[in-house]
């Protein structure tokens, strides 16, 4: 799955245990953000869906368009709120 293309974010939402542990690239527009101290979280939306971005690297701000490559981790938890599949982020670069 890795290195070839993106994945629209509606088949890993709609399969999120073929993709659990293996990293995807996700092309789209970051819809919300929240950072502290170079660390936090994302949404991010494509024509299919939205997911979660989890980052320890920074986060973009509200608007930006972004490929992210990370590793898919079902049934994560934020803040103690369970938000389902996400993305831990290992890169993401402006588009």
């Amino acid at each position: 799955m890795a290195g070839c293309g993106s994945v629209r974010i509606a088949n890993i939402t709609a399969d999120p245990s073929r993709y659990r542990n293996h990293t995807v690239r996700v092309t789209g527009m970051v819809v919300k953000s929240v950072g502290v101290l170079g660390r936090g979280g994302y949404q991010l939306e494509d024509e299919t869906g939205r997911i979660y971005v989890i980052s320890a690297a920074g986060v973009p701000s509200g608007g930006s368009r972004v490929i992210v490559a990370g590793k898919v981790m079902p049934g994560a938890e934020v803040l103690g709120q369970s938000v389902g599949t996400v993305i831990r982020e290992k890169s993401h670069r402006l588009k």
